[in-house]
């Protein structure tokens, strides 16, 4: 679980969109700016913590079991469904975002992110089994 948490970090170096609009929000030098550029910072690194501890741990771990004797694919598609489904279960009441519109680019966002943190955990959990057979 270690390498998809630091593979979804480093998703980040390419912030959300969200992100981008709050930063631009407000002129860098106006005292009546509502939010901090570390706060901005502060809330990214919060939704990666947030979104690897409901979804990508569970996800991975539900999806390794279910493809246990399958191959890679199946075990990477088990692991996104389930992604998938906790990521639009978790929004709404993690977030509070109500907005049909706003909720589907942010699990657009989410899923891109978190599947290639899937991605290389699966890989990582493949490669160790097989090292193990042999």
């Amino acid at each position: 679980m270690h390498l998809s948490g630091a593979v979804l970090l480093f998703t980040y170096v390419v912030p959300p969109a969200w992100a981008l609009d709050a930063y631009g929000a407000a002129p860098a030098g106006d005292p009546s700016a509502d939010v901090p550029p570390f706060v901005i910072l502060a809330v990214m690194l919060f939704h990666c913590v947030g979104f690897h501890a409901l979804v990508q741990v569970p996800s991975g771990l539900v999806g390794t079991r279910l493809g246990l004797h399958h191959g890679g694919m199946v075990t990477y598609a088990s692991a996104l469904a389930i992604a998938g489904l906790l990521t639009a279960l978790a929004l709404p009441v993690a977030l509070g975002v109500e907005d049909a519109g706003e909720l589907m680019q942010l699990w657009a966002d989410f899923m891109v992110r978190g599947s290639l943190g899937l991605a290389g955990y699966v890989w990582m959990t493949r490669r160790s089994r097989e090292n193990s057979k042999t």
